[in-house]
């Protein structure tokens, strides 16, 4: 029997950039943009040109929470992995209109880069928001919150560093509860009493299509683990 793929971060997508995106691309992607395979090592502080605490999303989406959330925390240095050329480059125009400097955008698959390019403890928090849920009970082995992928991420994280994960469906915010409740590396900060979940932070923005899953009747939640309870507490939003 043939081995089944490895998991990435996303699904290959076709799709067209609108005329304002084309123009964001063109002017833009070269200068926050990169590839993941092109990456000759991992420097956020050549690329932003300072040392501060680093946050890394995966799957940014069309980048409204992404651009939403560096705007309001312009101490932390922000990392967006996506793979929707669309997304990046609606991205980079909402980076451009808010002036955002804490922000760069890498194209290709998030877990490749977690391997080979991100060194051990060297994150301050990692993001995965509404990823793609795959509802079909066959294809449930293509979601990206698996325990392999979940090992990465704690083992890229610092001590004190967390790992935010949200989404709308019922059955994956089981998964991703019990798929981080087993990770060693990881703690879940909600209370005894919240079954694991925690109340949406007041820094994560409510997007469009968060609004919509509220409005067809599914819940959204979220999940907060930190690495390691007995290092140092983070100092900044997670």
């Amino acid at each position: 029997m043939a081995e089944h793929p490895p998991i990435t971060s996303f699904v290959h997508h076709r799709a067209r950039l609108t005329e304002g995106q084309q123009a964001a691309w063109d002017r833009w992607w070269s200068v926050r943009g990169r590839d993941v395979v092109d990456l000759p090592s991992w420097d956020p502080a050549a690329w932003f040109g300072r040392t501060a605490p680093l946050i890394l999303e995966i799957g940014s989406g069309m980048g409204e929470s992404t651009a939403a959330m560096a705007a309001a925390a312009p101490e932390v240095d922000h990392v967006a992995v996506e793979v929707f050329e669309p997304g990046l480059a609606q991205l980079l125009m909402r980076a451009d209109d808010a002036g955002l400097t804490n922000l760069a955008l890498l194209r290709g698959d998030a877990v490749a880069l977690l391997r080979d390019r991100v060194p051990e403890g060297s994150l301050d928090g990692v993001r995965i928001y509404f990823p793609d849920p795959w509802p079909k009970r066959k294809h449930r082995k293509r979601r990206l919150v698996q325990p392999d992928v979940v090992a990465l991420v704690a083992s890229r994280l610092r001590p004190g560093g967390t790992l935010h994960l949200a989404t709308d469906w019922d059955d994956y915010a089981t998964q991703m509860r019990a798929v981080c409740t087993a990770e060693p590396l990881l703690c879940n900060t909600a209370s005894d009493e919240s079954e694991g979940w925690i109340a949406r932070p007041g820094w994560r923005p409510v997007t469009k299509f968060e609004q919509r899953a509220r409005v067809e009747g599914r819940d959204v939640h979220d999940l907060l683990f930190r690495r390691d309870i007995s290092g140092p507490p983070s100092d900044h939003r997670p």
